[in-house]
């Protein structure tokens, strides 16, 4: 198990936990104009005909996610998702799958917090065939005993690795301290106890209340007319259930900082998950506040927190940080890892860091210098068809509106100085929450014990 920091890590992580928004577009899609298509059975998709290649890439989403998992059964979402292209219909698994190679056909689900999220990616000339094996998929998936036992056996895996992993560690008692008793607090991939648990019946009724056309959102993206797309959008996702039967999830504010948590692991570099309550996508303050997370810790090596902690200090490979917002909640989360003895330093800089941010707020300079970068970057970040349905959908999730890429650099220019200070106060005054997972104080100094020999 390598110890060697990797900044992206965290996003990988809370990406799989979190619903994350895409904010860019691609020169050639952003002069595209975004079509609202009412299929005649009443289906509603975002969609941007492109004939530059012969692929058609479709992004979809039913509300739910994790956080609809029954309390002592987390990961059922995760299970479902993992289940879903797993034989469908009269094709088992195999048959499934090889239909899919057959004709390079990719179909995947994903479980995030809110929202149950399924890809399919297909040449123009197998259209038809993958449409028709979405449709199976969503509406009547096998959920083989073989499969579950399976896909459970692969979880299980996952999840013991995780169990001695100190970055998993990190978030998941991160997100215990900060939401508490509250569903998303509750990791998306399960736990080894709750896992074990979920039957065939807990799969199917969670598919059953899920899997519904009420809550369903459909971005595509390729070279398709848009009467050829109703059809198959019909066809696809006519036969669902009308209304999902989501159980309510309540409003949840993060828990006020300052507050400290240490979790012993004897590992040679000491993981720090650092973060506050955030912001939610409809606040009207979200953009100044995603501005100064760029200019704090946004993942560029012209970030406040990389120039003082590995420029200038030496403390660590890198540190980044993000807002990440939920339909209920909103968060700022951020992570680094430092060798054990110098991680009181590491954590004490980062504190002081953001508590200076807090209280002077950023500079002219920075505000402009951050606006170019998220402006100028926004034409290099989606570059294929999937990647700007992906963007499409969670605009729809997100409540945007349909020309929000049009309208996105404007607002970020909008954006001003007195602004930007009012939310780096609002996000940062009360200071942070914190997670050390790494060597005890004491130990710090001492060589690191070898690994015990698995059984």
């Amino acid at each position: 198990m390598s110890m060697i920091f990797n900044p992206r890590r965290l996003g990988i992580a809370v990406a799989a936990a979190f619903s994350l928004a895409t904010l860019m577009a691609t020169p050639s899609f952003a002069a595209a104009k975004v079509q609202r298509l009412v299929t005649p059975g009443g289906i509603e998709a975002w969609f941007v005909q492109d004939a530059t290649v012969p692929v058609i890439a479709m992004e979809y989403a039913f509300g739910g996610g994790a956080a609809q998992d029954p309390k002592d059964k987390s990961g059922t979402a995760n299970m479902v998702a993992s289940l879903m292209d797993e034989g469908a219909g009269d094709l088992d698994s195999a048959a499934f799958r090889e239909r899919m190679e057959r004709r390079a056909i990719e179909l995947s689900f994903t479980a995030q917090r809110d929202y149950l999220r399924g890809s399919l990616r297909m040449l123009k000339e197998h259209r038809d065939e993958a449409f028709d094996l979405a449709r199976l998929a969503v509406t009547s998936p096998r959920f083989d005993a073989p499969d579950i036992e399976r896909i459970r056996a692969q979880i299980m895996s996952g999840l013991r690795r995780e169990s001695t992993n100190p970055n998993s560690l990190a978030t998941r008692k991160f997100l215990q301290v900060a939401f508490g008793d509250h569903p998303y607090s509750r990791p998306s991939n399960g736990s080894l106890t709750d896992v074990q648990k979920i039957g065939v019946d807990d799969i199917k009724a969670y598919k059953q209340r899920i899997v519904a056309k009420d809550t369903l959102k459909i971005a595509v993206v390729g070279d398709i007319d848009p009467d050829s797309l109703a059809k198959l959008l019909d066809k696809t996702f006519g036969g669902l259930p009308v209304k999902a039967d989501l159980v309510p999830v309540p409003e949840v504010a993060v828990t006020k900082p300052p507050q400290k948590s240490f979790l012993t692991l004897d590992v040679p570099q000491t993981v720090i998950t650092f973060g506050s309550p955030g912001i939610k996508r409809n606040d009207p303050n979200f953009m100044a506040a995603y501005i100064v997370n760029h200019i704090l810790g946004g993942g560029t090596l012209s970030s406040r927190l990389y120039h003082e902690v590995r420029e200038k200090r030496g403390l660590a490979y890198g540190v980044s940080s993000q807002l990440i917002w939920m339909q209920n909640s909103g968060l700022w989360i951020g992570s680094t890892a430092t060798r054990a003895d110098r991680a009181t330093e590491t954590i004490d800089t980062v504190t002081s860091e953001v508590k200076r941010l807090a209280e002077q707020g950023p500079t002219q300079k920075e505000l402009d210098e951050a606006k170019s970068y998220l402006n100028g970057s926004q034409m290099l970040a989606l570059d294929t068809s999937s990647k700007l349905a992906g963007a499409l959908l969670q605009y729809q999730l997100d409540k945007m509106p349909i020309d929000y890429i049009e309208k996105r650099s404007a607002i970020i220019d909008a954006v001003t100085l007195d602004q930007a200070k009012a939310a780096a106060k609002r996000l940062w005054a009360d200071g942070l929450l914190s997670v050390v997972v790494g060597r005890a104080p004491q130990a710090a100094a001492q060589p690191v014990a070898p690994a015990p020999k698995a059984n």
